[in-house]
């Protein structure tokens, strides 16, 4: 481990535990508002570690690593969900301040204790139900419908630990693990398949002394599982349901005691007879998230600034939207390993492109960046001009297209 780090002027240090492309898009923020930030990496070339000056590499599962990661920073969070309960217990009883704390971080890690808490505070969600047997299984789908979606409780992420089922017996072999340490300790989680018209996102952000502040709803769109487009704020939303929707994410992070940014995804759903529109929470993320990378350009105070400034009990920022359309396009990994040149092409084709790549080697279906538009007009017009040219950056980087 390197020395004890040492913030100029008084200034905090902010530790993320995991060295991925969030804890990456901290540092521009970090760098602007004089903090000093620290990761501890995976590896010496984890992406974060490629421009975060101090990133020492340690295992987010490793106690003793995380625990001297630790010791030179003045409050700690985190790149993702998955740091052993036992690791944030230990923490905790040394006296490191985490954000979000383990009490609260435990509903983003484990879905099965998601689904029994909010619906003990009555927030809407599809119809769930906990399984260990394949009668139990076979019960819920009488009870919903086939097909079902099965679920891990723990360690899923983009489409991982996710199963559409048309019957009870395509899990026989989760259910044989029912019961063994690891993410089906508890079982599984099962839910009925939403009918939904489209996915949309919620961010807010909650800060220690109770401060919150919430960006407009989004709109996800998902392909094989992974957030491709993001599109802000949500067109033609009603304004019933984006009020009610907002209200929701911001009750959950007050309930739950959530400090830092947290992401809601839901389902927006259609009643057919009344053709009134509600919503249906699917995940939650206690972190900057996919859903919100639009905010960097798109957005007076990006999540990235507004999780430092949360996580540090700071004033938070104004999340107000700078213009009336943001379009984001994830860049995945294609054949071409060799992204500058058509990074280059793309900064001369379009010079209004946001291209943000995150430092990772090429590998399809990987995520390597994303891009983002803006325009000043509204209008489906506007959008629509907006959503191709974030579509074709991403595509050529991607090398679908080559034109």
């Amino acid at each position: 481990m390197p020395p004890p780090l040492r913030a100029e002027g008084g200034f905090p240090v902010v530790g993320i535990v995991g060295g991925g492309q969030l804890a990456r898009m901290c540092q521009p923020p970090a760098v602007a508002l004089s903090l000093t930030l620290s990761v501890l990496a995976e590896a010496e070339d984890a992406s974060a570690a490629l421009v975060v000056p101090h990133s020492p590499v340690g295992r987010h599962t490793d106690l003793e690593d995380v625990r001297e990661f630790a010791r030179h920073c003045d409050v700690v969070t985190f790149d993702h969900e998955h740091v052993p309960v036992e690791v944030l217990a230990a923490l905790e009883a040394d006296g490191v301040v985490l954000h979000p704390s383990p009490a609260a971080l435990v509903y983003a890690q484990d879905k099965l204790a998601m689904r029994h808490r909010l619906a003990e505070m009555g927030i809407p969600c599809p119809r769930w139900a906990q399984a260990r047997t394949r009668a139990e299984v076979e019960e819920f789908g009488a009870e919903v419908g086939w097909p079902l979606v099965a679920k891990t409780p723990r360690g899923g992420y983009d489409g991982k630990g996710v199963r559409v089922c048309r019957s009870a017996a395509e899990l026989d072999d989760w259910l044989s693990a029912v019961g063994e340490p690891g993410t089906l300790a508890d079982g599984i989680l099962l839910e009925e398949a939403v009918d939904f018209t489209r996915e949309l996102a919620a961010l807010v952000a909650r800060s220690p002394s109770g401060q919150a502040a919430a960006w407009p709803l989004v709109e996800t769109v998902q392909s094989g599982g992974i957030n491709t487009e993001v599109l802000a704020p949500a067109p033609d939303l009603e304004a019933g349901l984006a009020a009610a929707a907002t209200e929701g994410a911001l009750r959950i992070a007050g309930e739950l005691g959530v400090t830092g940014v947290l992401a809601v995804e839901m389902f927006e759903v259609r009643d057919p007879q009344t053709q009134h529109t509600s919503y249906l929470v699917n995940e939650l993320a206690m972190r900057p998230h996919n859903s919100g990378h639009w905010t960097i350009d798109g957005s007076v105070t990006s999540q990235f600034e507004q999780h430092l400034r949360a996580v540090l009990d700071l004033p938070l920022g104004d999340p107000s939207a700078r213009g009336p359309w943001t379009v984001v396009a994830n860049v995945l990994g294609g054949e071409h390993p060799d992204l500058y040149p058509t990074f280059r092409h793309l900064m001369a084709r379009d010079p209004g492109l946001k291209i943000h790549l995150y430092g990772k080697g090429v590998r399809p279906g990987r995520k390597l960046g994303h891009v983002t538009v803006f325009g000043a007009e509204g209008g489906t017009d506007s959008l629509t001009a907006l959503r191709e040219r974030a579509r074709h950056a991403a595509d050529y980087l991607q090398g679908v297209v080559t034109a």
